[in-house]
């Protein structure tokens, strides 16, 4: 039997629905990271945005506590990129990651890194780390320097920090209005127990684990968009094994799609809200094929670290906050007076939510 047609409409309609939103959801900010398979938080203000666009009445102090309180961990996982997921998701995930976080940085430092013992500085890492003490990423390197001089302060940093040993970007950093640098303790430090080791079992259970929890947030998808998501190879017997627990259907490029059996997918013509979203925001970045939401004209802007705004279902503009506060939004093409009335309702919300409540201004530019 042919796997049925979902088009573009359709596909937009499901990952809006499956990226809370096609309309803001009641969960918690706690549940809500934990569905979306977290957050990309490179920029360390931009959870909040992805969240205020998702919540019903979402306030910055109830992830401030979940960042305090330890719920919730700022560290390298998905892509090498920071990721802001749930305390109980980074032990899980973080095994299966490693190989990816290692060949990524070894890549981007191919010569400086070449015959490092991987082994040997993880071991001098966690012996710095084990007094208990947050570092940066330059004081860890530095401590280790002398027996490593050859690679640089940098890359011998990142390689530890990202890879070689999982750590915790610790608070105040990602706290929300506040600045402040990167400070780094191991996971099993600031959560209390070590990242779970790989299970022996055959057909990568925590793999399938991944597989599942991609398509409940994504879905339905082609195997591509979740290696595009987590950057993780290797994940094809992860996905044959779950394979009879998914219906399969085909998009209108012939590509194979994957989907939990009792996921949302709504009807095309579901009314979708504007929406504001954060830089980088995994809505658009977790595919590799983004044109269910981002016409490929403007992929480059989800790359880049432009904040959009969602019109319709898909990206139509690019927002900055300029430093009165204000909300300017540019369209990217000519919108009729009912959508550029509503971004600029959505603007203003966003501008007090932002501001925390001293400033409504948001105003719209030429396409």
């Amino acid at each position: 039997m042919t796997a049925a047609l979902l088009d573009a409409r359709a596909l937009n309609r499901a990952t809006l629905a499956r990226q809370l939103l096609l309309g803001r959801s009641d969960l918690s900010p706690l549940d809500a990271v934990r569905h979306l398979g977290g957050l990309q938080a490179q920029e360390p203000q931009e959870p909040f945005i992805g969240l205020w666009s998702r919540l019903e009445g979402f306030r910055p102090a109830r992830l401030d506590g979940l960042l305090t309180e330890r719920q919730v961990v700022r560290t390298h996982l998905m892509r090498r990129t920071v990721h802001l997921v749930t305390a109980d998701d980074a032990l899980a995930w973080r095994s299966r990651h490693d190989a990816m976080l290692q060949q990524k940085v070894l890549a981007a430092y191919r010569r400086e890194l070449a015959g490092i013992d991987l082994a040997e500085l993880a071991a001098a890492g966690r012996e710095v780390m084990a007094d208990g003490r947050p570092r940066t990423l330059a004081e860890l390197s530095r401590a280790l320097v002398d027996r490593w001089p050859e690679p640089g302060v940098r890359p011998l940093g990142e390689l530890l920090v990202s890879a070689l040993v999982p750590m915790a970007q610790l608070p105040p950093r990602g706290l929300w209005r506040t600045r402040a640098g990167v400070r780094n303790l191991p996971l099993s430090l600031w959560l209390g127990r070590a990242p779970d080791p790989l299970p022996a079992a055959a057909g990568d259970p925590v793999g399938q684990a991944l597989v599942r929890r991609y398509l409940a947030a994504y879905g339905p998808a082609a195997s591509a968009d979740l290696r595009a998501w987590c950057g993780v190879a290797g994940l094809p017997a992860a996905v044959a094994a779950v394979r009879g627990e998914l219906v399969a259907f085909r998009d209108e490029r012939g590509r194979e799609l994957l989907d939990l059996p009792d996921a949302p997918r709504p009807d095309p013509d579901t009314p979708a809200p504007v929406r504001f979203l954060p830089a980088f925001d995994n809505a658009v970045l977790g595919y590799h094929d983004r044109s269910r939401i981002i016409d490929d004209a403007h992929r480059g802007l989800s790359v880049a670290g432009t904040r959009v705004a969602l019109v319709d279902g898909r990206v139509a503009a690019t927002w900055i906050t300029d430093a009165d506060g204000t909300v300017t939004v540019t369209p990217l093409t000519r919108l009729s007076r009912t959508d550029r009335t509503a971004l600029t309702e959505e603007g203003q919300r966003l501008a007090a939510f932002l501001s925390d409540g001293e400033s409504d201004r948001a105003r719209l530019t030429p396409p």
